[in-house]
């Protein structure tokens, strides 16, 4: 005796796709529906995805120290880089995280300067005015601090050493925080300030992270890009 498969005939077939729909159709009617990320989920997910290369890359270099012939000079400078690389991620990581807003009492002066010394953007790249009144307005949530962290660490970590300028200045019952740099591409940093879904990675994390603070804060952020620069400006509310 020999078994064949019994070919399906054309009705049969129509019958098979419309069972599988309907099965298909039932399954994601009972399916939990996703709720979107959280500031800390975004932030541990981007870590976990972008760190696995430079961690690599930085333990083989350092294996490679004991091997003779090899220019240790050289695998060193390499694994400083891969370090510096790892703390740049963990500036964007630490700034854009979810933690709950923090109470301060400050003058944006001294926010502005503790944000550009921990932001790792070379004194020589970067040109801060901190301009009219703006100095000393009083700030009150630590978010600003972190917004600030966030624009010069993306300038530092995506704008191929082109020279940033920040202007800081007031207006009646506004604050401006302007970061101008020439970028390659953009469109693609507007993108970033668009979406209101966190990116798989760090990269644009930080730009998703200064919209979503910006907002709870009551401000918005604008951009222009007039053909040799873009500059994205933060406006926050002077209560």
């Amino acid at each position: 005796m020999t078994l064949v498969a019994n070919p399906l005939s054309p009705a049969d077939r129509a019958h098979l796709l419309a069972d599988l729909g309907a099965l298909l159709h039932r399954r994601l009617r009972r399916a939990p529906r996703r709720t979107p990320p959280t500031p800390e989920d975004a932030v541990v997910r981007a870590l976990c995805h972008d760190m696995r290369s430079p961690l690599a890359s930085l333990e083989s270099l350092l294996a490679a120290l004991g091997r003779p012939g090899l220019p240790a000079a050289e695998v060193l400078d390499l694994a400083r880089a891969q370090a510096a690389h790892l703390s740049s991620m963990l500036r964007t990581a630490a700034a854009t995280g979810g933690a709950p807003p923090r109470h301060t009492d400050r003058r944006l002066g001294d926010v502005v300067r503790t944000a550009v010394a921990g932001s790792g953007l070379p004194a020589g790249q970067l040109a801060v005015e901190v301009r009219g009144c703006a100095g000393d307005v009083r700030v009150g949530d630590a978010r600003v601090q972190r917004i600030l962290t966030n624009l010069l660490e993306n300038a530092h970590r995506h704008g191929d050493g082109a020279p940033v300028r920040l202007l800081v200045r007031c207006r009646p019952g506004w604050v401006d925080l302007a970061l101008t740099q020439a970028v390659a591409r953009p469109e693609r940093v507007v993108g970033h300030l668009r979406t209101d879904v966190p990116p798989a990675d760090l990269t644009g994390l930080g730009l998703w992270s200064v919209q979503r603070q910006a907002r709870e804060l009551g401000g918005r952020v604008v951009w222009d890009d007039d053909g040799a620069a873009l500059t994205l400006t933060v406006q926050l509310p002077d209560r």
